[in-house]
């Protein structure tokens, strides 16, 4: 997750869905990837997926959040902090 003002598109802008009120995810017009997730809810803030990047080895993640919707089955080999919802914004 990024602020929306640390990032810019090099090609074509992404094609943007409302997928519900204040909500809006994007995606490639040509083969459907999401590319990011935007909420009124998370103000100047964009979250970027992870398998869009072309390189996402280059991103190493530094928490998990909604741990509370987590499948019970769904382990992650990490001590990374965890938040149950989304995470506090400082």
């Amino acid at each position: 997750m990024y602020e929306q003002s640390q990032v810019s598109f090099l090609a074509d802008e992404p094609t943007r869905y409302e997928s519900s009120p204040g909500a809006v995810r994007s995606f490639c017009a040509r083969c459907g990837t999401q590319i990011s997730f935007t909420a009124d809810y998370i103000p100047g803030l964009i979250d970027i997926t992870i398998g869009s990047l072309d390189d996402p080895e280059q991103v190493a993640p530094t928490f998990h959040y909604w741990e509370s919707r987590r499948l019970r089955w769904v382990q992650f080999a990490d001590a990374l902090p965890r938040h149950a919802e989304f995470p506090p914004i400082e």
